[in-house]
């Protein structure tokens, strides 16, 4: 990928949701909620502090994240669907 975050910014690309219900019920593409799960795919050198030192972030590329519902900017990048927020923005590393 040709695209590098500034500052304390991710790239995530999100991991598709199950279709199906656990009772095996297909849940159409008109139904679903976007996935709140997603794969680290690039990330920034980190925010600077008050004395302008840079703090590197504590996620990397690979790791599975989980983000709130109205996190970050869609972008397309080299065809794909990606999600660019800031560290902030991410819940927690799953797994």
């Amino acid at each position: 990928m040709k695209f590098r975050p500034l500052h304390d910014r991710v790239v995530v690309r999100r991991i598709e949701a199950e279709e199906k219900t656990a009772g095996g019920i297909i849940i159409p593409d008109t139904a679903k909620e976007k996935p709140q799960e997603g794969e680290i795919v690039a990330v920034g050198p980190g925010a600077r502090d008050e004395s302008g030192k840079v703090v590197a972030l504590d996620v990397k590329a690979g790791d599975r994240v989980l983000f709130g519902k109205w996190s970050g900017t869609e972008v397309r990048v080299d065809g794909q669907d990606l999600l660019i927020m800031k560290e902030s923005d991410i819940m927690g590393i799953v797994g």
